[in-house]
């Protein structure tokens, strides 16, 4: 059992292996915040181009009400359940040393 609880050796060198597992965390929350922010302003922009439509339901106030409300829902929800959970996730993959005992691991860990 204790051959198999051996550290993945990374193609970059011993100095990455500590770098790594705050690194790729820290990039992906990074791209993925950016990503969601663009689609909390597409949602914020096609209410505001559909706002004649809304107008009769709502009124102007309450368009931009729900337009503001839905873009920073957006932005909230896919920032908790997608790139909050999937640091904690990538973070957890690079922390253990062995942390599904599959070929694939082994393989993945050694290029990043």
């Amino acid at each position: 059992m204790k051959e198999k609880n051996k550290q993945l050796k990374s193609i970059w060198g011993k100095w990455w292996e500590p770098i790594r597992k705050w690194f790729y965390p820290t990039w992906l929350l990074y791209e993925l915040t950016v990503r969601f922010y663009e689609y909390a302003i597409a949602v914020y922009n096609y209410f505001i181009e559909k706002q004649d439509y809304f107008d009769s339901y709502l009124g102007e106030i309450g368009t931009q009400i729900l337009a503001i409300v839905c873009s920073v829902a957006s932005f909230i929800i896919c920032t908790f359940f997608l790139t909050v959970s999937t640091c904690f996730i990538l973070y957890k993959f690079f922390r253990i040393e062995n942390l599904t005992a599959t070929k694939f691991e082994r393989k993945l860990k050694i290029y990043f």
